[in-house]
């Protein structure tokens, strides 16, 4: 891809961090949630993972009202762990490739994503990186943090405003469609993030 961008902004989940979310659907299955799939999936959720995103619902809440979906006996911690189940590692090479990219291009992120696995996130990113995940991003936009989610084009705008950037000289990368549908109504460059050779092809 011929460079015409100034910023890029990176998703986190799916495109930098592995993530599987059929590992925390199998957990809650253990904990006796049989329609888990049908609250959350990577396309859709319902208000309760909304809410948490967006900041608007503490941890524990969030824990409270899972917990009567549960069986008998099901601990906050079981639920933690399981929630916390489809986060995976950081691949080596995308924090080599993040070093060589801040060099020369400012670079941000924004993700969908609750106080919980954000913990996770900082522990997985600890495990393979010394240096800190804010040595290689301008700024990191959380959902639960600034009190917007994707994909909604506002947030995109807000976002771009916020990063000093036009959207149309900001490249965004997703691993999610309705994602990259949003950021591209806003005006950005988008790159639907499906196949690692085609990402790292953007660099090369």
């Amino acid at each position: 891809m011929l460079k015409t961008y100034d910023a890029i902004l990176f998703d986190l989940g799916g495109v930098l961090i592995d993530i599987d979310y059929k590992a925390t659907e199998i957990e809650f299955k253990k904990l006796g949630v049989l329609d888990f799939q049908e609250r959350y999936t990577q396309f859709a959720q319902n208000a309760l993972f909304d809410r948490f995103e967006c900041g608007e619902i503490s941890a524990q809440y969030f824990i409270n009202l899972l917990l009567p979906h549960t069986q008998p006996g099901t601990t906050a911690n079981q639920i933690v762990a399981a929630w916390s189940a489809m986060l995976g590692t950081f691949p080596l090479e995308k924090i080599s490739l993040l070093k060589a990219l801040s060099a020369t291009t400012p670079l941000f992120m924004l993700s969908n994503t609750n106080a919980l696995h954000w913990s996770g996130v900082q522990r997985a990113w600890s495990s393979v990186s010394t240096q800190p995940m804010t040595d290689f991003f301008e700024d990191i936009y959380l959902s639960h943090v600034i009190g917007k989610r994707k994909p909604h084009p506002e947030t995109f705008l807000w976002v771009c405003q916020q990063m000093g950037f036009d959207p149309a000289k900001v490249l965004f990368i997703d691993d999610s469609p309705q994602h990259i549908d949003g950021a591209a109504l806003a005006g950005l460059q988008v790159h639907y993030y499906q196949r690692p050779a085609e990402f790292y092809a953007l660099f090369s």
